[in-house]
């Protein structure tokens, strides 16, 4: 590959209409692979969510009257769509989110492969038939739960978007959705699949804005029935707090801190190469990213040093590139924040064995960083680093471990290393996290639920539960 992809003009959608800058305030998007403007975003004002709140409301009445066939038809079709201009999608989320072309355009599969999968589970809403006497009957059924108000953040630009649409759209709702104004090129992608695959107008509204005026005026409004949320826990109670006044429905993606647990009879080299993969995906900008590493004394040695050649020899650069196996960080933020915790933790006592520094003077290009022996004090195992930093740190047994690992209040994916089929039922049990990956490192999946417990969220995407979230339930009696 190579970086000349053109980046396409900017613009909301509302009411079936793509809406320019006019008057507008403006957003720019960079290119985090080299600090440079790739467009100007237009930002939405009160009469603009007014209109899109409308048009959702609308839309509404319409597709919840929709047969599950039409709306199994425009979800495959969406898919089909995706899969063709797939390349064309993966561009655009490397140019303004900085990830790898090929980790994009798997991203671009997955959300294929999303809205497929709701596509079939769409027909499974079924109710029940209750047991009455003769000449009465009780039968319970499932609705859609209206519109929609969801907000998506930045790490994912193609895959977020498609979990916002793809359930509520499956269940019969319509949506009003903000994705991240540093990565809308790629949500507006995936709109056009769909409404090129036949959605009606007003079933899908595309919005950018600033974050707390968007959210306070959506979820004020009695319009909007359900809140869908994912990012950061701050933010996430804050929006909590906003939905509690209309007591609307929530869904709840929040952040996470994954422990992963090595066992000293782990197959070694696995657990390396499966690690240095998951922890150098998106640059480490991954709510479910292995973060705090907790390895076993026996092999913690050896473990470390392997660790550490693998992640540090990662090719580093312009996600475009042949070759390049991490890119930048997505914003300037992140790479100050990077800075800040590393030192905090070697202030601390940990060691700083490879990485730890910015790379180069144009884009937020930073080094694979390893820490060893960090201790339980340190802020970066406490906080979300967000980045390609792994936190190392020994342990002796089984049960110290679990305490460890469960200390913190997230609890959104984990993953533990064995060849030991009783301990890994174990510690799938003990941990308290939504998610458990044994001797893998993903927990993602069209057809299992995704989300977290403690303060990393309640609910879930994807699978039927996924679905079932945007659902609610009614009991009808006749006699």
């Amino acid at each position: 590959m190579t970086s000349d992809a053109t980046y396409p003009s900017l613009a909301l959608h509302i009411d079936g209409e793509w809406i320019g800058q006019g008057n507008r305030a403006i957003h720019n998007v960079v290119n985090p692979a080299t600090g440079g403007t790739l467009a100007e975003l237009p930002l939405v004002s009160a009469d603009d969510l007014d209109r899109a709140l409308d048009a959702a409301e609308r839309g509404f009445a319409v597709w919840r009257r929709t047969d599950a066939a039409t709306r199994a038809q425009v979800l495959k079709t969406a898919a089909g769509l995706i899969r063709e201009r797939a390349d064309h999608i993966a561009r655009i989320a490397t140019l303004e989110e900085g990830k790898t072309f090929g980790e994009a355009r798997i991203e671009a599969q997955v959300a294929a492969n999303l809205f497929e999968f709701y596509a079939e589970e769409c027909k499974r809403t079924y109710g029940r038939v209750l047991v009455r006497p003769t000449g009465s009957r009780s039968i319970v059924v499932k609705e859609p739960v209206g519109v929609v108000a969801a907000f998506a953040p930045w790490n994912f630009p193609i895959g977020n978007p498609a979990r916002k649409f793809g359930a509520p759209i499956a269940a019969g709702c319509s949506v009003i959705l903000k994705p991240a104004e540093e990565s809308p090129g790629a949500a507006i992608e995936i709109l056009k699949a769909l409404l090129d695959a036949g959605l009606p107008t007003g079933v899908a509204q595309l919005v950018f804005g600033e974050p707390d005026q968007v959210s306070r005026h959506l979820l004020a409004s009695p319009i909007v029935r359900k809140l869908s949320f994912t990012g950061s826990i701050p933010v996430g109670k804050h929006l909590l707090k906003l939905a509690a006044d209309t007591v609307k429905r929530t869904t709840m993606e929040l952040g996470g801190h994954a422990p992963v647990i090595v066992f000293d009879d782990a197959d070694l080299d696995q657990a390396v190469q499966m690690l240095a993969m998951a922890k150098s995906r998106n640059c480490g900008q991954v709510c479910v990213s292995p973060t705090r590493f907790f390895v076993q004394e026996g092999i913690y040695d050896r473990f470390r040093d392997a660790f550490a050649e693998r992640f540090g020899a990662l090719k580093i650069g312009n996600g475009l590139h042949d070759g390049v196996q991490m890119g930048p960080m997505a914003n300037p933020r992140r790479p100050a924040a990077m800075a800040r915790l590393i030192e905090d933790a070697v202030s601390n006592g940990a060691r700083l064995i490879t990485g730890g520094e910015a790379i180069g003077d144009e884009g937020f290009f930073w080094q694979p960083t390893v820490l060893a022996d960090v201790p339980g004090t340190a802020r970066i195992m406490n906080e979300e680093p967000f980045g390609p930093i792994a936190s190392l740190t020994p342990f002796a047994t089984l049960d110290e471990v679990v305490e460890r690992a469960n200390s913190l209040p997230m609890g959104l994916a984990g993953y533990a290393f064995t060849q030991s089929a009783k301990r890994a039922m174990l510690i799938g049990d003990a941990l308290e996290v939504g998610m458990v990956g044994i001797n893998v490192a993903t927990t993602a999946a069209a057809d299992a639920p995704f989300g977290g417990v403690k303060e990393s969220g309640h609910g879930a995407e994807d699978g039927p539960e996924g679905l079932d979230a945007c659902l609610v339930t009614k009991a009808i009696h006749q006699q």
